[in-house]
């Protein structure tokens, strides 16, 4: 078999790509290591500055990153590790398990997909608020637990890639519903998890909607609303901005970097099984 060659017009198409993708993180890097009087100057900075370490520094105190750094990486944990979990289990049932009304249930878990979730930002806070959840992280951990995209993502991964044979054989074999799951499913939706996991995560981390109502800066904060608190006073100071910017970014890139050789074989693997 002839084996496929990239040209260099295949190279340099990659190449502006990504160039065009490190740049905005570049000049963040850039940014947070100048001042506020440089980057108000005409043309801006295309070089790092001396100023990096003590904007940093600024930044991690006055947005109190330390702790928002630890509940966001609850916060984004616990939401990717339940819909994981939660939207194989359901997937599972709409793929593969026999019940009434599962095309009716799968169609208006699709369609919650279709409604702004501004609709439902008064109910869900008068809700927590009875609860006395106000300014506490399962405030944004329990609402999110589960997600209808997810849903539908494992279904429609598990109805192509897990055989109705391999399920009867389990059953056959007298296996329970739970150990299916544990056995069969888990096994063969991996790949599927683990890309599920990592958006999941991603949106997690950057979520900012939701948590700036239902969290305080002052309180139990996730980064984005610490991050908030960097930009008040007469004169913001961008460059302790970008600084604090450039704190939340790192622990997501450090993830891609430390997870994202497992994450690409799981897709070439599922796309083998599928």
């Amino acid at each position: 078999m002839r084996a496929l060659r990239a040209g260099r017009l295949t190279y340099v198409i990659l190449g502006v790509f990504t160039l065009g993708s490190l740049f905005p993180l570049v000049w963040t890097a850039i940014a947070a290591s100048r001042n506020n009087t440089r980057l108000a100057q005409t043309p801006p900075p295309f070089w790092f500055g001396g100023n990096l370490g003590h904007n940093l520094s600024v930044a991690w105190t006055d947005a109190n990153m330390g702790t928002a750094l630890l509940n966001t990486v609850i916060v984004a944990g616990t939401v990717a590790a339940g819909t994981v979990v939660f939207s194989t289990l359901a997937g599972f049932a709409f793929a593969r398990l026999r019940f009434r009304g599962s095309r009716v249930l799968l169609a208006l878990v699709v369609g919650t997909m279709l409604i702004p979730p501004q609709l439902s930002v008064v109910p869900l806070y008068m809700l927590i608020a009875e609860l006395s959840w106000t300014d506490r992280l399962q405030a944004v951990v329990l609402p999110t637990l589960v997600s209808a995209f997810g849903v539908f993502f494992m279904r429609q991964y598990l109805a192509q890639a897990l055989p109705v044979e391999l399920v009867e054989a389990a059953r056959t074999d007298g296996a329970s519903s739970l150990r299916i799951v544990w056995h069969v499913v888990f096994p063969v939706a991996r790949p599927a998890m683990a890309v599920l996991g990592m958006l999941t995560f991603v949106m997690a981390w950057n979520d900012f909607f939701w948590p700036i109502v239902a969290l305080t800066q002052n309180g139990s904060p996730t980064v984005q609303v610490a991050l908030t608190g960097l930009g008040r006073g007469y004169i913001p100071d961008q460059s302790v901005i970008m600084a604090g910017a450039l704190l939340g970014t790192l622990p997501l890139l450090l993830v891609f970097l430390l997870f994202g050789r497992q994450i690409v074989g799981g897709i070439m693997q599922g796309a083998v099984k599928g």
